[in-house]
């Protein structure tokens, strides 16, 4: 089943493919393969290969039993393009997307340079809010150009977990900026001045912006869990979302 999520800027996960491979510095301490490692312990339906890359064609329907609009992140197990997942199977989520025009789909991703390849010749349905990760400037900042070249109805940034100073970037055409530090044990400090930083670009530039945590380090730069820390920046907490609204 697709499942209630605990993600605060989406509402459910529908995950078609589960596992990965890490491709850059964001990737060290991902929650997805730690989540993936316990739900295999527990012997949890569709984990039985841990975090290895698995296509999952039986959880493609999930979204058509559901009549209600709803909020999808998709992937939130996985990476939609990644480059061993074919287009023949990402066909088939878009056709289901295309066929739930109910639903909105949130789709990220850090393969971001298939993104321009895999639409060439498709359309972005509108139902679909596309995003790349942004965790640095080496690997994150570049993958903003190649979401620019889709001809999507919302793109977005997921600038999570921020791992150092972004300085200028370009947030032309990008409608949503989401930000938020590491968590876990082992996460690393996100600095207010780097946050302070891509909220005055996305303010600029016209972007909503939405902080989604502090994560394992407090503005303070105090380590602490998640819930202490919070999610209040400059005395307040940020949760805009895209002005442009996806039509049924």
């Amino acid at each position: 089943m697709a499942t209630q999520s605990t993600i605060e800027w989406t509402e459910q996960t529908w995950n078609p493919t589960t596992g990965c491979t890490k491709i850059s510095p964001g990737c060290k301490n991902c929650y997805a393969a730690v989540m993936a490692r316990r739900l295999h312990a527990m012997g949890a339906s569709g984990y039985e290969n841990e975090f290895e890359l698995t296509l999952h064609p039986k959880r493609l329907e999930q979204p058509l039993n559901r009549k209600k609009p709803t909020v999808y992140f998709v992937n939130s197990m996985s990476d939609l393009f990644h480059e061993d997942v074919p287009n023949s199977f990402i066909d088939q989520v878009f056709s289901v997307i295309e066929s739930t025009p109910q639903h909105t789909y949130q789709i990220l991703t850090k393969r971001a340079d298939r993104l321009p390849e895999y639409f060439k010749t498709r359309t972005c349905p509108k139902n679909v809010w596309l995003g790349v990760s942004v965790e640095d400037q080496k690997y994150g900042v570049p993958r903003i150009d190649y979401l620019r070249q889709v001809d999507a109805h919302i793109r977005f940034l997921s600038v999570e977990p921020l791992l150092e100073d972004l300085g200028s970037f370009d947030l032309s055409d990008i409608h949503w900026v989401i930000v938020g530090g590491e968590s876990g044990h082992k996460a690393r400090p996100m600095k207010e001045e780097w946050l302070a930083n891509v909220k005055r670009q996305a303010d600029a530039q016209g972007c909503a912006f939405f902080f989604k945590q502090w994560g394992g380090w407090g503005a303070d730069g105090v380590k602490r869990d998640k819930k202490s820390n919070g999610r209040v920046f400059k005395g307040r907490t940020w949760d805009a979302y895209p002005v442009t609204q996806i039509a049924a």
